[in-house]
């Protein structure tokens, strides 16, 4: 009876820098993989919310900035 390998778990850094390059839509597939047997789903969906809010938040910023400006 062998001892099976736990695999390490993703810390917070490596979970947003995984959705922001989902983001970007540029991944290679052995990183996919990577993060796939590493991220925790519930840490993805919440880093993925909040980068969300973020990214619409600032294209608002921008949009109302660019008006103004009129």
């Amino acid at each position: 009876m062998s001892e099976q390998e736990v695999p390490r778990r993703a810390g917070f850094m490596q979970t947003i820098r995984a959705v922001l390059w989902s983001f970007a839509g540029i991944r290679k597939r052995r990183d996919y993989e990577a993060d796939s047997a590493q991220l925790n789903p519930i840490a993805v969906i919440v880093a993925g919310i909040i980068a969300g809010v973020i990214f619409v938040l600032t294209l608002v910023l921008v949009v109302k900035f660019v008006l103004s400006q009129h």
